[in-house]
């Protein structure tokens, strides 16, 4: 396999990360995962503006821009031929004695590889099983650090109940899912969070956003109960590899009558033409 090496293609066998890297020792970093359908990135530009955000609210200095960045992604998606799948990066604050303040001259280090990977058509087509949880996170999740202990525990407690999702709270409020945005419709309404520290922004959020004001579903970005989630019509979450996913039960009770719904079966359609 090809992967990306800072600023060059080379075999993954060649790859080596230096012990004192500081995304190894402090998650000091930040990442994006991108989707690949029929061998063409999807909202590439989208991905790469919000690693750059990312990297800027951090301090982290990258070491090329946008423009030379979706091009060394595009190359490496062509050596590797991937028809569907993901392209993962990251870029860490570099290799440095361990030491918790900045070192005083670092060098990002980047790395991307590809994954094949097919649609995820069981839970778009049959809906997915989630868990309420604590939200437990640093107060920065607009921010798509390498700190994911939080959400890794969440998503474990998930598997651990049989579910594929975890969606977290803080003071009985809903946030966001583990690695999802969250979604609820109530009376032909679309709520989600705001995109404000608490939640990361996803790209498929904003997609979705786009999509149901293109269809005229009424939204309304702000926070949401626990209780308000059990009474909802219909929940789904979004993310790059869950597209837009039914949630049919929260808890183990019925989300409804128990299948995907019909304003999320609009968005799923509107989805797959824009895709």
């Amino acid at each position: 396999m090809t992967i990306l090496f800072n600023h060059q293609l080379i075999d993954r066998s060649q790859a080596r990360i230096d012990i004192e890297d500081r995304g190894y020792q402090f998650g000091d970093g930040v990442y994006e995962v991108i989707r690949v359908y029929e061998g063409k990135t999807f909202c590439l530009p989208e991905h790469v503006e919000r690693l750059q955000r990312s990297a800027r609210e951090i301090g982290l200095k990258l070491p090329y821009d946008g423009q030379r960045l979706e091009e060394l992604l595009l190359q490496l998606l062509h050596a590797n031929r991937i028809h569907n799948g993901t392209i993962y990066l990251q870029a860490s604050r570099g290799v440095a004695p361990r030491s918790h303040p900045f070192p005083k001259k670092p060098q990002a280090v980047i790395v991307a590889y590809t994954n094949e990977a097919e649609r995820p058509y069981a839970s778009l087509n049959n809906g997915i099983g989630a868990v309420i949880t604590e939200d437990i996170r640093w107060l920065r999740c607009d921010i798509k650090s390498l700190n994911l202990l939080g959400a890794v525990l969440a998503k474990q407690y998930a598997a651990e109940n049989g579910c594929e999702e975890a969606i977290l709270h803080r003071d009985g409020r809903v946030t966001e899912g583990s690695s999802t945005n969250v979604f609820r419709v109530k009376d032909g309404t679309l709520y989600t969070h705001p995109a404000n520290h608490l939640i990361l922004h996803g790209i498929n959020r904003a997609v979705t956003l786009e999509l149901a004001q293109e269809l005229q579903i009424p939204v309304k970005e702000e926070s949401f109960t626990t209780d308000a989630l059990f009474q909802s019509d219909e929940i789904f979450v979004t993310s790059t590899t869950m597209e837009i996913s039914p949630v049919i039960t929260v808890n183990g009770r019925k989300v409804g009558d128990g299948k995907p719904g019909k304003v999320t079966r609009q968005l799923q359609q509107a989805f797959e033409k824009r895709i």
